[in-house]
């Protein structure tokens, strides 16, 4: 037992300092971060003003990127074009997007989720995806070519006006041409597709009516202006740069490192990349058969994060015409749709979009189950109900042995107390003894320790579903929790809403979590009081820090605790009544009142 005790000690003080940490440190730390960022979107929007130019990945003689601007749009002029007071657009209009393409540079900077919104309010903000120079925070997608060493040849750039030659609307069942002619021979042609959900294909052309061949390389890019205003900095989630790129495999980099270094990946064949948020994402994939160079970049004094791949050089010979293709996923990082691109356009690990953490053998699974489940029942909440007793059946065989053995200690704490006594001032016979009796009666000291171990994978990973995954955003379960992956929003200090006042976040003690605080409570009153005063004490205690750190998580989470610790202290009560072992239940919960009587009275 004291192995035991000692184990979930070292777990409640470990709780205690995370709630610490959390308050004098974790919190200032992410306010300041927060002003930092806030402060970088002011001098990226500043510095606007001055120059907009993107940085086009070129081929030195020798192979390697290098980085040459393309021409400067004024703010002026960019609000111009974003305004469509002078520059024609292309509407954007499918069942899941709505937005528009600027023909100036045929790039895609204007795109909007049509079934989310920015809040629970139906009346809310559609979320914006992308958004063109002149705007608070453009973020957009370009593609085009850039020639080889030595050539001079008149290329389409971000400033040059597209003719729509085809389509009026882009809609999945209609796509659009664009084309442009360089007056010297070289016609550039490019042909733009939208899928039902997330994917556009773009096949950029060239066609060579010159005397002579010519040597040209395809490429696009992702520029992002500025910090995203709704970073959150946290440390289970990553933002930012994202991309799997073939062989060298998954590559990340915070919005820091972007702005320290710029990092260059060659001779790539497959894989993708791009920028992701919580629960969007925008990234750029070359055809899977094409080697290429990918690149992630910042410009204009850290202000402008880029990430661009760069095809391999095609040749055009007189006469003839070659197509280069690739992919734009632009939405919602649902499961299902970055599946479906995995398997449809060969993108390599498009699913590690979505940030499954260190468990990812055991989060993506629990997050089909919770999507089976809630097919079945309607509601996440009640999928989190039923996946919790098929993980305490998965468990059961590894759980029933160690309640087991649990109840076989109880059953010898009397003899245990014994030996205590008897061995009180020499503490390696003491252990010897215990150890020899736990050897004849063929019992585990630390089989009990495997309940709670058994579990944080499994938290964890249900915490990386409930706060990674958009399918779980604004899924309600009953009454007041209208949203399973934010926290409980009422709490007892205002009496749940009662009083009007809003408490700071730390006191923020919702009804959940005290149930859960309530449930470990009961559970760890099954068994009886450690002899130590100072255990005793972080026994009591433990439920109490567990509401108050459980209280910061997703309420589904919450949710989950609450009946997993019910299930686990029901399976207990049983084995113990089999074994012929007392419930202390109520007699350990009357000492615990007698003693506040007793020191009361003195």
């Amino acid at each position: 037992m004291n192995e035991q005790r000692n184990f979930i000690l070292a777990i409640g003080l470990s709780i205690v300092v995370l709630i610490v940490w959390q308050f004098f440190i974790g919190n200032p730390q992410l306010e300041e971060k927060d002003l930092e960022a806030r402060s970088v979107v002011e001098a990226s929007n500043k510095s606007l003003n001055e120059n907009s130019s993107i940085s086009i990945p070129f081929p030195d003689k020798q192979g390697n990127l290098i980085s040459i601007p393309a021409a400067d749009i004024s703010l002026d002029n960019a609000k111009e074009t974003s305004a469509d007071q002078f520059v024609p657009r292309v509407e954007i209009n499918t069942d899941n997007l709505i937005g528009s393409i600027s023909l100036l540079g045929g790039k895609i900077d204007d795109l909007n989720l049509k079934n989310y919104r920015v809040d629970l309010d139906p009346e809310s903000e559609l979320v914006k995806i992308l958004s063109p120079l002149g705007t608070a925070n453009p973020f957009y997608v370009h593609h085009g070519w850039v020639e080889d060493s030595g050539q001079d040849i008149n290329l389409p750039s971000e400033n040059t006006l597209w003719s729509l030659e085809k389509g009026n609307v882009l809609t999945s069942a209609n796509p659009i041409l664009l084309s442009w002619d360089n007056d010297n021979g070289l016609i550039f042609k490019r042909k733009i597709e939208v899928d039902e959900d997330f994917a556009f294909t773009i096949h950029q052309q060239v066609i060579n009516n010159t005397d002579t061949s010519v040597d040209l390389f395809p490429y696009a890019l992702i520029s992002r202006h500025g910090i995203p205003d709704d970073l959150l900095n946290f440390f289970i989630l990553h933002e930012g740069f994202i991309g799997v790129l073939g062989e060298e495999g998954e590559k990340k980099a915070d919005y820091d490192d972007i702005a320290d270094e710029t990092e260059i990946y060659n001779d790539i064949m497959g894989g993708w990349l791009g920028f992701t948020d919580k629960n969007w994402a925008t990234v750029i994939a070359p055809n899977p058969d094409m080697q290429y160079q990918g690149r992630y970049t910042t410009s204009n004094n850290g202000n402008i994060f880029q990430t661009d791949f760069l095809g391999s050089k095609i040749t055009i010979n007189q006469g003839e015409a070659m197509t280069s293709s690739s992919y734009v996923f632009s939405g919602a990082k649902r499961v299902n749709i970055l599946d479906k691109y995995e398997d449809k356009y060969n993108l390599l690990n498009l699913d590690l979009l979505v940030d499954w953490g260190w468990f990812y053998f055991i989060t993506k699974p629990l997050f089909y189950l919770l999507s089976w489940l809630n097919g079945i029942f309607g509601n996440y909440g009640i999928a989190i109900l039923v996946a919790t007793v098929i993980i305490k059946l998965f468990f059961f065989p590894l759980a029933n042995k160690a309640y087991k053995s649990m109840s076989a200690m109880k059953k010898l704490q009397p003899e245990m107390t014994i030996i205590r006594e008897k061995y009180k001032g020499d503490r390696p016979k003491q252990q010897q003894a215990l150890m020899k009796m736990y050897k004849d009666e063929k019992i585990n000291p630390m089989s009990g320790c495997l309940p709670i171990i058994i579990q944080i994978p499994v938290f964890f990973a249900l915490y990386k579903v409930l706060f990674c995954t958009i399918e779980m955003r604004h899924e309600p379960f009953f009454g007041w929790i209208v949203d399973l992956s934010v926290q409980d929003p009422t709490s007892i200090f205002n009496l749940f809403g009662l009083i009007p006042w809003s408490p700071p976040a730390f006191l923020v003690i919702g009804v959940w979590p005290i149930i859960m605080g309530f449930t470990m409570f009961v559970q760890m009153k099954l068994n009886p009081s450690p002899p130590d005063p100072i255990q005793q004490k972080i026994f009591t205690w433990m439920p109490v820090a567990f509401t108050f750190l459980l209280a910061q998580f997703s309420a589904g989470l919450v949710v989950y605790w609450a009946w997993n610790n019910t299930l686990s202290s029901l399976q207990q009560y049983v084995i113990m009544k089999r074994m012929g072992v007392k419930v202390e239940l109520w007699s350990n919960i009357q000492n615990i009142y007698k003693k506040n009587q007793e020191k009361n009275n003195k």
